[in-house]
């Protein structure tokens, strides 16, 4: 039987530096493209994209979107069917994950006029607003036609608000890896990074394991980069990352079996398997299929290094010293995970086509309840900068293949 290999230590800093930073032309943030939103006219709401949504009692268009939560206004959804323009009053739904910010995702529901069963296109006008010269209607494209059951992609993963991203040696480790683990597509939403990152970017993409949504807010709104409003006083959560995630779960719930929600500095990594693809069966036979599954996360910090277990050696560094960013396979001092019923950070693989809308942990509505993975079965390595206020007891846990 597959066995991790557990160590006990006392965390002790690293001689070498953990992230060195060998500054290079192509090391500066460069400031990302803005993404493709269009705001409803005589209101400060904001759409992103638009779904057919098949899975209700009665088929309709939701139409993702960023509302401010204190307006207070009626809105009207023109639906375009085989060249003919359809009207019905739409339905709004704030999410309440907004975090106390006065920006929230929301969704807004358009129920289908008789004679408009499969609407091609969407505009959201406020009823509040002279809408009769129906010329200067500005379009979203419904998305999700048909449903369909063959899928091009087995795993997806959704990397919500690249930001300020310099961390090129552990983007490129992360990418090999989630291939390994049966990943073939990886969606960032990007806001900016540096113009090696985006060289990193531009590679995977040409080889069609990246797709690149443009997800710079700034011009429309004074996006927080912290999760609270009392962190850092915004427009919206951590750069708009919530409705970033959504549309991911919709964007690829027709094209993926499975979805993954995690950031580029975290990989769920099976513990008596090599690979997702051989992980899910277990889950779907201890959990139950066509459900969701989170993950814990479980703390690696960049700010120390431990040799792997013998003998396991590191492979040759020198082609590496001069790319900035974090080793991850250096850094396997795990901090310990709190005690429940503390709450500890988890992120989520899951059958999107269950899931109505999500979060930064988890899922907001769905069709089934949500499975907790034991940690022996399946964990988040998250490698980043500590979260313990001191140095303390823990265990290291490897990311090289378990023993036999």
């Amino acid at each position: 039987m597959l066995q991790l290999r557990v160590l006990s230590y006392i965390l002790q800093p690293s001689v070498q530096p953990a992230v060195p930073h060998n500054k290079t032309s192509g090391d500066a943030v460069v400031k990302g493209p803005p993404a493709h939103l269009l705001r409803v006219s005589g209101s400060k709401t904001l759409l992103v994209s638009a779904f057919l949504e098949h899975r209700t009692a009665q088929k309709k268009v939701l139409v993702i979107s960023i509302m401010f939560r204190e307006e207070k206004l009626a809105l009207q959804c023109n639906l375009r069917c085989q060249e003919k323009l359809y009207v019905s009053k739409a339905v709004i739904e704030i999410h309440w994950d907004h975090f106390g910010f006065p920006y929230g995702t929301a969704d807004i529901f358009c129920p289908l006029p008789s004679g408009c069963e499969t609407p091609t296109h969407v505009a959201i006008t406020s009823t509040g607003t002279n809408n009769t010269d129906k010329s200067d209607l500005v379009f979203l494209e419904v998305e999700n036609q048909r449903t369909l059951n063959i899928f091009p992609y087995n795993f997806t993963s959704c990397f919500s608000t690249m930001y300020n991203y310099t961390n090129i040696l552990q983007l490129v480790q992360s990418l090999e890896m989630l291939q390994f683990l049966g990943v073939n597509r990886v969606v960032v939403y990007k806001t900016n990074c540096s113009a090696d990152a985006q060289r990193v970017l531009d590679y995977y993409s040409g080889k069609g394991l990246v797709e690149v949504i443009p997800w710079s807010l700034s011009k429309y709104l004074n996006v927080s980069r912290k999760a609270l409003p009392t962190e850092d006083p915004g427009d919206i959560h951590y750069f708009g990352q919530i409705p970033a995630l959504n549309d991911c779960l919709y964007r690829y719930m027709y094209r993926s079996r499975y979805l993954a929600l995690h950031d580029p500095d975290e990989l769920i990594l099976p513990l008596s398997v090599y690979s997702w693809l051989e992980l899910l069966p277990l889950l779907e036979k201890d959990y139950g299929a066509d459900s969701c599954y989170q993950f814990e996360n479980n703390y690696f910090p960049s700010e120390f290094t431990l040799p792997p277990p013998a003998p396991v050696t590191l492979p040759p560094l020198e082609q590496w010293q001069n790319v900035t960013g974090v080793n991850i396979l250096t850094h396997l001092y795990s901090e310990p995970v709190k005690p429940k019923p503390a709450f500890n950070n988890f992120k989520i693989i899951t059958n999107p086509r269950s899931v109505f809308a999500v979060t930064v942990h988890g899922v907001l509505k769905s069709q089934k309840v949500c499975a907790w993975v034991d940690r022996k079965m399946a964990r988040i390595y998250h490698v980043s900068t500590s979260h313990l206020d001191a140095p303390m007891l823990g265990t290291a846990g490897s990311i090289f293949p378990p023993t036999d």
